[in-house]
């Protein structure tokens, strides 16, 4: 499915679609004032759908909102685009999935078994959905492209770490890195670097670990999504 008709889908099929509405415009970083221009709408129209004052859009009137969030957002590059991929991932990245509610880093920590061992003051960031990578592979395989692809929709998200010893190459690397993500989760790490969590209260990113096993880790973040 192309990536139009799976936010047109989801806006629609939602329970509440003024809030799915709302989650796109945001990951998409679209303004309302910006989209209702783009078109030629009230800013209001587009406020009352989002808070559900009015009646839930149409399947005409989504299909068109969807087509200019995406309008403007291959104008300026396409960043949202790029980091989407239908296809299978690297091999770097075993699981990416989204969530169609915002969670936030506290509940998802709770939901996995997890410990928060730095940032512990942003642990109220909302996260859109999480990624699994594979720390070894990632070294050896994970090239700029695929980079974009651990974003996902969103780069409010947990990025679980596998196979860590110590922490330090996966903050450094975030910490070089522009895109910065709401949650860092180590999996079973042999220790956790001091340098790691004074990476991540420097980023201001809650980091945390999990002992579980990994086949319970899974089932739980798929429960999640």
């Amino acid at each position: 499915m192309e990536l139009p008709e799976r936010i047109a889908g989801e806006i629609v099929m939602a329970d509440d679609p003024g809030k799915a509405l709302r989650k796109w415009r945001q990951i998409f970083g679209i303004s309302q004032k910006e989209l209702t221009g783009y078109l030629h709408q009230s800013p209001s129209v587009l406020s009352d759908y989002e808070s559900g004052r009015r009646v839930s859009p149409g399947v005409r009137m989504v299909r068109k909102i969807v087509t200019a969030m995406i309008e403007i957002d291959q104008a300026r590059g396409g960043g949202t685009l790029q980091r989407y991929d239908e296809g299978s991932f690297s091999e770097a990245i075993p699981d990416r999935r989204e969530f169609a509610e915002g969670m936030d880093a506290k509940q998802f920590v709770k939901a996995i078994g997890g410990q928060v061992v730095g940032g512990r003051s942003r642990m109220r960031r909302i996260l859109w959905g999480y990624t699994v990578i594979d720390s070894l592979k990632a070294i050896t395989t994970l090239s700029s492209t695929d980079y974009l692809k651990v974003y996902g929709y969103s780069s409010e998200r947990a990025l679980v770490f596998l196979g860590v010893m110590y922490g330090r190459s996966p903050m450094v690397a975030i910490r070089s890195h522009p895109l910065k993500p709401g949650l860092v989760v180590f999996h079973q790490p042999g220790a956790v670097d001091p340098l790691a969590i004074e990476l991540a209260e420097v980023e201001h990113i809650p980091l945390a670990t999990t002992d579980i096993p990994l086949d319970e880790l899974m089932e739980r973040l798929h429960s999640l999504a």
